[in-house]
């Protein structure tokens, strides 16, 4: 910490030639957003170091995306043509807003879509003859091909929450009987799945017909103008839910991978593991103990209690790809509280190898209640009755990272007394500093780069962003 010391001494100029023009915008909960200017050099005893690395250490930066949901569309579905584009630009637009630019989307029907469909129920169809994207016409290609307007190279990944139904042992999309005061689905106690256990039939017609599903897919939205570059073969492939979903054990994922991946490859899309749930890491080790399968695992999707795995993951297989496939998703309150937790997820996440950071929800109306009952958070909620949106507080969070931090990006180490913090280089030679001030009062902050340093104030209970241009020559 010597060069934080001697900057909070007086020992370095405020801006000098090895950087840049610095830009800081902060967000509270009543006003996010907001362009500050730096503050006048001098040490108070409150004031927090952060000395910056210039030595990358983390992997290369993917993006940052949300989902594509039926709900989501059918919510941006109701605003005006002018409005929706001006939603479409600020989510996608590439440096004019959120700047997404790694986006998930489901393989039929998911908890957020509006009932249950796959592309082909049609019993016994092994042939697949019956294999339709019909349903997604209304809703995903129109939501996808708007994003891809804004952005026309917006990467996709892409996951089942469950097979169609006469491939799965229950004969149901569900595994799991509804909470109290949540919408039907049907299932009878026999139906009922369990963790651990492989609900999909495991017999190879079922895995053959299955992959060949998966490519029907593929080729369908690449004929639509629409490319899928990777697939994870189950969503919580852990989780009986209510909703469409599907149990699968570790070796039942490594038998069916010996089959998706082959399809994959003909088509050059890359298969990941996941998405992983749980933080037991040896879910991931006991597939990839399948020589065959491992052989086509390019990275992992993790979420939930899955983040209590990522470390390790990243540790034992620093070669695989690490996503946080979706972002935990809140109770449709879109309070503030919870977007400071996900401020914890985020950093947890990224300073723990995941180069991709996917939102869920990006759009609901309010309530954000689901086809099937449950009430989740979203980046903006759509008010039917008189047609207008507003921007949620994890909308701006999610903005102070993605709007700053490039593909291309590497995490850069850390050290000092300000500890809530991440911070990337990007390949224009910027450097990105995120910072949260969580305390109820204003905090003065140097952050020491290069050698040289920047003085700062953080609001209270704030999200800030730093962007430190590279000097010009």
């Amino acid at each position: 910490m010597a060069a934080a010391v001697a900057a909070r001494n007086g020992h370095a100029q405020t801006l000098p030639a090895a950087v840049g023009k610095v830009t800081w915008i902060s967000t509270t909960e009543n006003a996010p957003w907001q362009t500050r200017a730096l503050r006048e050099p001098g040490w108070r005893w409150d004031t927090l170091d952060l000395l910056v690395s210039d030595s990358p250490a983390g992997p290369v930066m993917q993006g940052f995306g949300g989902c594509f949901n039926e709900l989501g569309w059918t919510s941006l579905a109701l605003i005006s043509d002018a409005d929706r584009e001006t939603v479409l630009t600020e989510l996608f637009a590439p440096d004019k807003g959120a700047s997404l630019n790694l986006c998930r989307m489901p393989v039929g029907a998911n908890d957020f879509s509006r009932g249950w469909y796959a592309y082909d129920e049609t019993p016994g169809d092994f042939s697949l003859e019956h294999f339709s994207l019909a349903n997604d016409h209304e809703t995903l290609v129109p939501f996808i091909r708007a994003a891809k307007q804004q952005n026309p190279h917006l990467r996709l990944w892409a996951s089942p929450w469950s097979p169609p139904t006469w491939m799965k042992k229950n004969g149901h999309y569900a595994e799991a009987m509804p909470f109290p005061g949540w919408p039907a689905n049907n299932i009878r106690p026999d139906q009922v799945g369990h963790e651990g256990e492989d609900m999909f039939l495991q017999e190879e017609r079922y895995f053959d017909a299955y992959a060949r599903y998966f490519g029907k897919f593929i080729d369908g939205y690449r004929a639509l103008g629409i490319d899928i570059e990777t697939v994870m073969p189950q969503n919580e492939f852990n989780s009986a839910q209510a909703f469409p979903s599907c149990t699968w054990t570790p070796e039942g994922l490594a038998r069916f991978l010996r089959h998706l991946g082959p399809e994959m490859q003909k088509r050059g899309v890359s298969v990941f593991f996941g998405t992983l749930e749980r933080g037991n890491p040896e879910l991931l080790n006991r597939t990839l103990a399948d020589p065959e399968a491992a052989r086509w695992v390019r990275g992992v999707g993790i979420q939930w209690a899955g983040k209590d795995a990522i470390a390790a993951i990243h540790r034992t297989h620093p070669e695989l790809t690490l996503y946080q496939s979706e972002q935990e998703c809140g109770d449709g309150k879109n309070d503030w509280s919870y977007a400071t937790y996900c401020w914890d997820l985020m950093r947890h996440y990224l300073a723990d190898g995941a180069t991709g950071y996917m939102y869920w929800n990006i759009s609901l109306l309010p309530g954000g209640a689901s086809h099937w009952g449950w009430p989740q958070n979203s980046l903006l909620t759509v008010n039917p009755a008189d047609r207008s949106y507003h921007w949620n507080h994890e909308y701006y969070l999610l903005k102070h990272a993605s709007h700053f931090v490039k593909p291309g990006a590497r995490r850069l180490d850390l050290d000092g007394t300000m500890n809530d913090a991440l911070a990337y280089a990007n390949p224009d030679g910027s450097v990105i500093v995120l910072l949260r001030n969580a305390s109820a009062q204003e905090r003065p902050v140097d952050l020491v780069i290069r050698g040289e340093r920047i003085a700062g104030m953080m609001p209270a209970d704030s999200f800030n962003s730093v962007r430190i241009a590279a000097a010009q020559g």
